[in-house]
């Protein structure tokens, strides 16, 4: 060994420094005495926005996933049990609670929901076990409410509040008959002689944990990425006044869920390893700005490994090719964690990426305050036309997993709409759900903003007829294998003045027009809309004016049990108060702007085709 006064040993200053991920630092100075006071500032911010989960909360979420692991041993010991094991096999029967995604990495804030993994014995499965038996145990609870088993979606999962907690749980069955309490989810033996969705289930936590591994400094890791999670979720993109309870409904909308998130923000400090969150926040903005996607986001080489399992590589799998937005798990079998991403959402995101860097550099010039990237996004006052999802059932129960089968199938709406319109109809799936509460019916509802591309120079009075588009999107949904009675779907067309007061928080609609356009602007987008399609919509309200009282959609044939009042609960109302001029499912058609106003206002975010739809009645 080296003695100490070795002239030729290197001394800790002279080695090269440490790189974490697949290419260098862009900048590895620290922090100027201006940095530092712009991040007291931004800690100051994020503290008195109530960010921070107090101690109290924090306990009560400890007491949970203690109250949890107990529930799932008991159900294991019950298992092995009745399965005839020995007695010593069902006192060593055994299964284990991992958490993954923000709440693992540190990064959650108040009301957010746990990310759960159970990882049971190889006799456990996840089909009846997990999905039936486990969810009767729970069902039982008086703590658990809103208990949604989802075994259709990629990542398998039973929903539910355990004590007014969220919780996402998933299941994991290995190749062992009793799993150790202190098994390491990190080594690749678990991953032997296990099926695709265990894999998917394993990973969550396996990623996590690579990427505590792969920042230069977790701690600056944890502010900065609960800084961007409030940016995204509640400043950008996805909603108008607080964090989100299900934060899943983003992934499944086609955005970015809280693992992407991670992913992206460990990118960033690997670039710049020194930097502190005031720094990295606007270098977040700056780099993704610039960022070429499809070009992939990874945070290490990718790894292979002889257990044969598919891993992301465009190279080898023409389906990784059509991928927009790739971000790989750093974890084996490396996956694209973002694969849900659309054309329309990566515009949105784009564009929001591009808004934050703006705020940034004016943060940076002392003209904006950090307030400024916290400003809601007024999504409805965003697009002049809506796609309003109302979802129904008989009773609450029958309308929490009907909605959860309709969730995991929304954005393949997205998808068939940009299919069918060759990408000229942009959407933008707004992942919140709304409640109507003076329907007489369980009902939520979800929408989606509408815009012809922009720059796009169609012909006067272009048109896209998406009404087979929607139907297609209905057919796939009614498949359900667990429908029932009273469960049903509508898609229907709405303009902005006529969206329904339980969209606003207040429950009124704004008084005035959005920021980005003006009065002259929605007067002249009138008058052209009706120059385009004016005798079109004049007829079809004459029509519906005339058998308003007669109309009624027409059921579905294997729901003849509901009621009449159950179908039409749901029903748009026109916001003057007369019979409204959009229908369910199959009357939408969208009608483009004259090709001279769109160039007139190609500066506006807002340019957008009138929607015309016409009342028609449901047919099987």
């Amino acid at each position: 060994m080296a003695s100490s006064e070795d002239p030729n040993a290197s001394s800790p200053a002279e080695q090269p420094p440490k790189h974490y991920g697949i290419t260098k630092p862009i900048f590895l100075s620290g922090p100027t005495e201006y940095d530092l006071q712009r991040n007291v500032e931004l800690e100051k911010f994020l503290i008195d926005s109530g960010l921070y989960e107090n101690k109290d909360e924090a306990a009560k979420r400890e007491e949970v996933l203690g109250r949890i692991d107990q529930i799932v041993k008991g159900w294991v010991k019950q298992l092995t049990s009745q399965r005839g094991y020995t007695d010593q096999m069902v006192e060593d029967a055994n299964a284990v609670i991992f958490t993954f995604g923000s709440y693992r990495l540190g990064v959650h804030g108040p009301g957010a929901d746990i990310d759960t993994l159970c990882v049971g014995p190889s006799y456990v499965n996840r089909e009846e076990d997990f999905f039936i038996i486990l969810h009767d145990i729970l069902d039982e609870l008086e703590e658990v409410t809103e208990l949604q088993p989802v075994p259709d979606a990629h990542v398998p999962v039973m929903k539910f509040k355990f004590q007014g907690i969220s919780i996402d749980l998933l299941y994991a069955s290995i190749s062992l008959l009793v799993v150790p309490d202190d098994l390491d989810i990190s080594h690749g033996s678990v991953l032997y002689d296990v099926d695709e969705q265990t894999v998917r289930s394993l990973n969550g936590c396996r990623v996590a944990d690579q990427i505590l591994k792969l920042v230069p400094n977790v701690e600056v890791d944890h502010v900065l990425s609960l800084t961007l999670v409030e940016l995204t979720q509640l400043v950008t993109l996805y909603l108008t006044v607080a964090l989100p309870d299900d934060t899943q409904m983003f992934e499944v909308t086609g955005f970015l869920g809280g693992v992407n998130w991670a992913i992206l923000v460990a990118r960033i400090c690997q670039l710049y390893p020194n930097a502190i969150p005031s720094m990295l926040v606007s270098r977040f903005f700056r780099v993704y700005t610039q960022w070429r996607w499809p070009n992939p986001v990874i945070l290490r080489s990718i790894e292979e490994n002889e257990l044969g399992f598919h891993t992301w590589d465009p190279r080898r799998n023409p389906r990784d090719r059509l991928h927009h937005m790739p971000i790989i798990t750093p974890a084996y079998p490396c996956m694209n964690s973002s694969y849900n991403v659309s054309v329309s959402t990566l515009r949105v995101m784009a564009e929001q990426f591009d808004h934050g860097n703006r705020i940034c550099q004016e943060i940076e010039l002392n003209k904006a305050q950090w307030s400024a990237l916290f400003e809601p996004y007024l999504f409805f006052e965003a697009y002049k036309n809506y796609l309003q999802v109302d979802i129904v059932a008989a009773d609450v129960d029958d309308l929490l997993t009907w909605k959860g089968w309709v969730e995991s199938r929304f954005r393949q709406l997205t998808l068939k709409i940009e299919r069918d319109t060759k990408g000229m109809l942009q959407c933008h799936p707004y992942p919140k759900e709304y409640v109507d509460v003076t329907k007489p019916c369980p009902h939520c509802a979800f929408f989606m903003g509408l815009q012809r591309k922009e720059g796009l120079r169609g012909k006067e009075g272009q048109q896209f007829d998406i009404r087979g588009t929607v139907d297609e999107f209905r057919e796939g949904i009614n498949m359900y294998m667990f429908w029932k009675p009273g469960m049903d779907i509508y898609v229907s067309h709405v303009r902005r003045r006529q969206l329904p007061p339980f969209v606003f928080p207040d429950g009124c609609k704004r008084p005035r027009l959005s920021r980005h356009v003006s009065q002259q602007d929605e007067r002249t987008y009138e008058d052209s809309a009706g120059c385009s399609s004016g005798s079109v919509e004049r007829h079809t309200r004459r029509k519906i004016d005339h058998k308003t009282e007669d109309m009624r959609p027409a059921k579905l044939e294997k729901q003849t049990s509901v009621s009449s009042q159950l179908m039409e609960s749901v029903a748009p109302e026109s916001s003057t108060g007369g019979a409204s001029d959009t229908s369910f499912s199959n009357g939408i058609r969208l009608e483009c702007l004259a090709t001279g106003d769109a160039e007139k206002k190609s500066d506006h975010r807002l340019s957008v085709g009138q929607l015309e739809s016409e009342k028609e009645v449901l047919e099987t």
